[in-house]
């Protein structure tokens, strides 16, 4: 492949000035749209030599037939052009927000005649003030019963109030004691007018300034013995408490912050954004962006706040982030012009909101990780992924057993390898095997030497009976379908020479790139590309990181036990030392027995360096045992 695209304009061609520039393919469709404080600056990374070039970008500018850009005035008006054209033309590379539904709101109809309170998740009703967004709908329900026993408002419909009013009789709401509003025929309009002013007064400042005013005339109630009164205020005031106590007081009570927890990997990443109003968490939102491209944290971030903030109203004064992005004054005089106020992003490295966003950053960790394992436990997923991975790779039948390797190793040493079984798409981790390779040459040369011992016990004759009769190994002499491997060609190339040298020709074999998420076949120049975030492509990754990661477990406990590594590790003691100690004590006890004069004699090791290394070797020693 060439590194040079024809489509590339020269350097001079592309000005310096902000803009937005879109990708686009030889049918005309808009693959990319980003924007750039200097478009020259900003283009030239994408026709830097592609080798150079992460690979979904690389794939990008491939796909791409030609670029163009619009130069605009400032970066706020770059970041508005954008959000646009990202809205119309939905290009496949760029960030893609998935959100199953929207949140559910406290409305209050405040255009009304009589204002109703209401549950919805719609946000376009007119003259409505909004409480939330909640987390769950129950929550909202909750806290809306809570409140009509403080404030004793409206709650039917529009048409059943006009019908209440015109005949005199109290809607059926009312009449089972859900409604409390002028309908009822208890209060005024100008009486019910007040309560929703004073119910709206507590939910957007939720201080106890009402509580303790409701506390005092319900005591000076009981004075006067109008004990009525004076149980109806103290039922208010129970209900008041038991709605600020739903929100754990996290900030000072003038705090008004959106915090926004982030954790990503390859393919995906989890927003969690905590709604902070009057110091307290008012309501969490979460959701899933899946990525086409390689986004750094401050690019992730970027695009979070224009989905968060496009479409769901004002941002509040002041929002806290992981990480600033790099265009952060353009970005917040755009979120000012939403919400018609000056708007602060800060990224909190201590304090109370530190510790609010780590909390936020873990809830976005977990959530990633739930995600992830549901996608692959979940049995309708499982079976829709073995039937991809069957159709993708043109298996006769489905993988119902699965075996993936991965080769670890500390700079050429300690070389371990994992086996790692899935069945049915699940994990039979009494069925993992660890391997260890006394000496290689290479990476594939070990996958090599581990698929061949393993391969070796699925000849016949090895599969029966040993020396003594009795049976071999049963669990390892299961019968794979698929042998992944991790890695790209040539690891593929290797592992398919252990397949042929054992003569096996009966069991499929590809390979997973542990950056490229593409599926490599043996003899194949091209990879296969499974859909991103389908059921197969998730069912790959997790059985690869599940090799990963027990590979990684094993070689550790190794290193531990290794002198070699433990030799490394002292200064001015490098490989070509290591090795003459080795060879000349010819054992890992022996070194360890040898006093400082012994080791001294070494060729290469004087006095001091010998002192220091029987000074480390037994230090290690200790702390091991």
């Amino acid at each position: 492949m060439s590194d040079m695209l024809s489509y590339r304009p020269r350097t001079g061609e592309i000005p310096t000035s902000p803009g937005v520039y879109r990708f686009r393919d030889a049918t005309g469709r808009v693959l990319y749209v980003g924007k750039a404080k200097n478009l020259r600056a900003r283009l030239s990374n994408y026709f830097a030599p592609l080798h150079n070039l992460h690979e979904r970008t690389r794939r990008m500018v491939t796909t791409a037939a030609s670029v163009e850009w619009t130069v605009v005035g400032t970066e706020v008006e770059a970041l508005q052009l954008e959000w646009t054209w990202i809205n119309e033309f939905d290009p496949p590379f760029n960030v893609q927000f998935k959100d199953d539904k929207s949140y559910p709101y406290l409305a209050v109809t405040l255009a009304d005649e009589a204002p109703r309170v209401l549950v919805t998740r719609t946000t376009g009703i007119r003259g409505a003030r909004y409480f939330g967004p909640y987390p769950k709908v129950w929550a909202v329900h909750e806290t809306m019963d809570l409140m009509l026993k403080a404030f004793p408002i409206r709650t039917c419909s529009n048409a059943n109030y006009k019908r209440a009013m015109q005949s005199g009789k109290p809607c059926f709401a009312s009449q089972i004691g859900r409604c409390f509003g002028p309908c009822s025929h208890k209060v005024s309009i100008e009486e019910h007018r007040a309560t929703v002013n004073q119910f709206v007064s507590f939910m957007t400042s939720q201080d106890r300034k009402l509580i303790n005013m409701l506390t005092a005339e319900m005591k000076a109630a009981a004075a006067e013995q109008d004990y009525e009164l004076a149980a109806k205020r103290r039922d208010q005031v129970m209900a008041l408490d038991a709605v600020l106590e739903k929100s754990a007081v996290v900030l000072r009570d003038t705090v008004d912050i959106d915090l926004f927890g982030i954790d990503q990997d390859e393919l995906a990443a989890a927003v969690q954004q905590f709604i902070v109003r009057g110091g307290r968490v008012r309501g969490v939102r979460s959701w899933i962006v899946d990525k086409e491209l390689d986004l750094s944290t401050d690019e992730l971030v970027d695009s979070i706040m224009k989905s968060a903030y496009d479409h769901d109203g004002r941002p509040p004064r002041e929002v806290v982030l992981p990480e600033l992005p790099d265009d952060v004054d353009a970005l917040q005089d755009w979120l000012g012009s939403i919400g018609n106020r000056k708007v602060r992003l800060v990224a909190a490295q201590r304090g109370e909101k530190a510790a609010l966003l780590e909390t936020a950053n873990q809830n976005a960790k977990h959530a990633l990780m739930l995600y992830k394992t549901r996608r692959s436990s979940d049995f309708v997923a499982r079976s829709k992924a073995l039937e991809d991975i069957q159709e993708a790779l043109e298996m006769p039948s489905a993988p119902l057993r699965m075996e993936c390797y991965d080769v670890s190793h500390l700079g050429g040493t300690n070389i371990v390898a994992s086996m790692v079984v899935f069945e049915d798409g699940l994990a039979r981790k009494d069925e993992y095997r660890r391997f260890t390779i006394p000496e290689s040459t290479d990476d594939t040369d070990s996958l090599y030497r581990t698929l061949m011992r393993r391969l070796a016990y699925l000849k016949p004759e090895l599969g029966e009976t040993d020396a003594a009769g009795e049976e071999r190994r049963t669990k390892f002499r299961y019968r794979p379908n698929l042998l992944i491997v991790d890695g790209g060609q040539p690891q593929v190339a290797a592992a398919a020479r252990a397949l042929a040298d054992s003569g096996i020709t009966d069991i499929a074999l590809c390979g997973i790139a542990k950056r490229l998420e593409e599926i490599w076949l043996p003899d194949s120049d091209y990879p296969v590309i499974l859909p991103r975030n389908s059921e197969a492509l998730f069912l790959m990754q997790r059985i690869r990181d599940e090799a990963h990661r027990f590979a990684i477990a094993h070689q550790r406990t190794r290193r531990k036990r290794d002198i070699s590594t433990v030799l490394s590790e002292v200064p001015g003691l490098g490989p070509a030392r290591v090795k003459q100690l080795l060879r000349h004590f010819g054992s890992v006890s022996r070194l360890k027995q040898a006093g400082v004069d012994e080791i001294g004699q070494v060729n290469g090791i004087g006095p001091v360096l010998a002192a220091t290394i029987h000074q480390h070797v037994h230090a290690t020693a200790s702390k091991a045992g």
